[in-house]
């Protein structure tokens, strides 16, 4: 796995390097701005870019631009997007954005928990999907809110795999964290398409997609 790191605060950056190099994951370049990303992905098409939301000059939402511009340069690319605060609507334009690689939004603040935040690392290299269940709990609560919501038919359990589902995990994975059998999950999410109005999709990254596109649809 060849990885770049854009962020701006030197720190972080340097520790997220030294995380990642424990963990035998070779970092090829670093930058701190998003001219700086398209720059190292042009020159190293790397398979995975970390990239912070907020990078100079106005701190708002170049980090996320630059990521969609890279996906366009190199749609192999990666991205997993770090955030300070929980900010679902660059979950969905991160979502519709073009580009074949991973995708994964993660708070900062998950980096300190060394193996979430490398799961999320390979997860995303993968193909996958790896949303912060703040995000994935945004999501629901905005859909809740809504007037259509198919949300409200989901019992507890079924809402429960549907956040796990939504953060990139496995069906084995959900069974492991519920401390329930496979088909006791396999069931659960027939059952969240079925509510939902969703087809039910063999792929875990294809239905996770699916999953977000309704839950961040307007309604």
């Amino acid at each position: 796995m060849r990885v770049v790191i854009v962020e701006d605060h030197a720190l972080l950056r340097e520790g997220i390097v030294a995380l990642l190099r424990e963990h035998d994951v070779e970092v090829v370049a670093q930058a701190e701005d998003p001219e700086g990303l398209l720059r190292v992905v042009r020159g190293h098409r790397p398979d995975l870019a970390i990239v912070d939301v907020r990078l100079p000059p106005t701190f708002t939402d170049e980090g996320l631009r630059a990521a969609i511009a890279a996906r366009e340069i190199h749609p192999p690319l990666a991205v997993l997007v770090l955030s300070q605060y929980v900010e679902p609507v660059y979950t969905a334009e991160l979502l519709s954005s073009g580009g074949t690689g991973g995708i994964g939004y993660m708070l900062k603040e998950r980096v300190g928990d060394v193996r979430a935040f490398m799961d999320a690392v390979h997860r995303v290299h993968a193909g996958g999907t790896a949303l912060d269940r703040e995000v994935v709990a945004e999501l629901v609560r905005g859909r809740d809110e809504s007037d259509d919501c198919g949300l409200d038919r989901l019992t507890p359990r079924e809402r429960e795999v549907l956040g796990l589902m939504a953060e990139g995990r496995t069906n084995a994975a959900i069974a492991e964290t519920l401390v329930v059998t496979g088909g006791a999950v396999e069931k659960h999410v027939t059952n969240i398409f079925q509510k939902l109005g969703l087809p039910v999709s063999q792929g875990d990254h294809r239905r996770v997609l699916a999953v977000l596109a309704y839950l961040q649809a307007s309604g």
